[in-house]
């Protein structure tokens, strides 16, 4: 058995897979946000998943019985850049050396990016090796070239520069007074609009995108008091599909023709999804919107892949 474990800022999560990389057991659960804030500080992050981590390994271990451990992978920092770090990946990091010491196994150590693409090219039933990834939660909004030969080299070629999409449903939810992280709840409210959208700008210039505009021109109309949050929910997703779709189609036009990966949080929205499907130009593939938000699935297959 090969655990996974990840403690990003808003999930903390443990997976299990057997040799061949199927999925054992997983557990997961969010961390709590106090109704109308936006956020958590990091100091309440680590507490949190310190609090989580025994609970999730109950959990698993009452789906599997005793863990035959072979070996630990778990995510260190948010992207697999020299300066990246945020604290609470050292809560995972430091569970993760206790456990392989004990274990006597090995623990390895990769970023919560890559996690997110081995989780989303293991749930999309794909084997590419050279692709596009759209890596979209509200943590980041990037458009990266991936290689998967030899290990994986992953560089950016665009995204948002300035608000992440999943900021900018989060900060509308709150506005309309959904709780955060408001992602599943506005996609519910979205649902109910009956046909009806609330018409919000794309600022897509070739493969970069912002989203500070869209995000002032909505608040905009909620401060009026007379807007209808369903149409606003749907305008809202409907401006990251459209501005998600530029973005990829303008990839393909400047770096040439590979197909695209969609993953992170966002990626789980089915209006989102569907709108992409049936106008992008070119092969796609979607994380399984069970895996397409923060899991350790992605870093249980690192560890089966690299410690044998």
């Amino acid at each position: 058995m090969f655990l996974g474990i990840d403690t990003s800022c808003y999930t903390t999560s443990l997976a299990v897979v057997d040799t061949r990389g199927r999925l054992l057991s997983e557990a997961r659960t969010l961390l709590t946000v106090p109704q109308g804030e936006r956020g958590l500080r990091q100091s309440n992050g680590v507490w949190q998943h310190l609090q989580n981590l025994p609970q999730l390994a109950e959990q698993i271990k009452a789906e599997v019985g005793a863990v035959g451990l072979q070996a630990v992978a778990v995510s260190s920092k948010p992207r697999p850049l020299p300066d990246s770090y945020m604290p609470v990946f050292a809560v995972g990091l430091s569970y993760a050396r206790t456990l392989a010491t004990f274990f006597n196994v090995s623990c390895v150590t990769l970023s919560h990016q890559e996690g997110h693409l081995l989780a989303g090219i293991w749930s999309a039933q794909v084997e590419w090796e050279n692709f596009y990834a759209l890596h979209v939660s509200g943590g980041t909004t990037e458009l990266l070239d991936v290689k998967l030969v030899d290990g994986m080299e992953i560089i950016e070629l665009g995204g948002s520069t300035d608000l992440h999409a999943g900021q900018f449903i989060d900060r509308i939810g709150v506005a309309m007074g959904l709780s955060f992280p408001a992602g599943p709840q506005l996609e519910a409210l979205a649902t109910s609009a009956g046909g009806k959208i609330v018409a919000v700008p794309v600022a897509v210039d070739g493969v970069t995108m912002s989203l500070s505009g869209p995000e002032s021109h909505v608040q905009r109309i909620l401060a009026t008091g007379e807007a209808d949050y369903a149409a606003v929910a749907r305008g809202v997703e409907r401006c990251i599909a459209e501005s998600l779709l530029r973005l990829s189609n303008a990839a393909s036009k400047k770096f040439g023709h590979k197909p695209i990966l969609f993953m992170g949080g966002v990626m789980a929205n089915h209006f989102i999804r569907t709108y992409l499907a049936e106008r992008i130009g070119i092969l796609c593939a979607f994380a399984d919107p069970r895996f397409a938000g923060d899991n350790a699935v992605g870093a249980a297959i690192y560890a089966q892949r690299h410690v044998r």
